[in-house]
């Protein structure tokens, strides 16, 4: 072998290093650009996302879906939410429409929601009345929590009216809805109307001319069992004011 010439074994060691490390280098060019050729995709589809939820028609607030009302119109649900169409669906303020229609004395609770990919919905619970409020020159519904709702041309047959005398609060409306809440259907059909003068004083006016000293809502239900037994009795005058020692007259 002559002087200063390199082996064949090394000549090829070098190579292979060689094409390892230009292995290496591509290996890592091709690291970076597929890095950057994800974020370019995953920037691309934010954008497309972005642009299909706020700029595009693909998403636009089309039409209102009204459920769970019967007593309010479609119209009168429709008017109060005032849901703007046309415009993104994910930008109506559904916060918003559920306070201005929690604003009307007939809606008990309310949800509002997206229903993708054109529709906002309306579900509506209406107060329940279990009487009428009878205030001499308008009648309105009243619900069991005592709240009043609605505006009446008539009483409705089957709900007693509950009339308010001037001493009588908020509270007192209350504790005679709630009366008329507790009493048995039996009972709800015999009475013309319950006058309510406070917390404490709330009297029944029956059909025929009864009266039924009730007091306060307290311990309705005792009352209202002790009231069917006693009504059995001839009297003008039944007290029920305390359930456990009731009187007649």
């Amino acid at each position: 072998m002559a002087r200063g010439k390199r082996p064949g074994g090394a000549d090829s060691t070098l190579e292979r290093t060689r094409k390892a490390f230009a292995r290496r280098q591509r290996a890592r060019r091709w690291l970076t650009w597929r890095y950057l050729l994800a974020g370019v995709l995953i920037v691309g589809a934010i954008g497309f996302g972005v642009y299909a939820i706020y700029f595009s028609s693909w998403l636009r607030t089309q039409s209102v879906d009204v459920v769970g009302n019967a007593q309010l119109t479609d119209k009168q649900v429709l008017a109060t939410a005032a849901v703007p169409l046309d415009g993104p669906l994910a930008t109506v303020d559904l916060h918003a429409i559920e306070l201005r229609l929690k604003a009307l004395a007939t809606v008990k609770t309310v949800d509002v929601s997206r229903k993708w990919p054109h529709q906002v919905r309306i579900e509506i619970v209406e107060r329940t009345p279990v009487a009428v409020l009878d205030r001499g020159d308008r009648l309105t519904n009243l619900d069991a929590s005592g709240v009043a709702f609605g505006h009446l041309a008539k009483a409705p047959a089957g709900l007693p009216r509950v009339k308010v005398g001037p001493a009588a609060d908020g509270d007192a409306l209350a504790e005679g809805a709630a009366v008329v809440a507790a009493l048995d259907p039996q009972v709800t059909q015999l009475v013309d109307y319950v006058e309510v003068q406070t917390v404490d004083e709330i009297v029944l006016h029956l059909r025929d001319g009864r009266l039924v000293r009730w007091g306060s809502s307290d311990r309705a239900k005792d009352k209202a069992a002790v009231l069917l037994q006693l009504l059995n009795r001839k009297a003008t005058l039944y007290d029920v004011s305390v359930p456990g020692a009731p009187t007649t007259r």
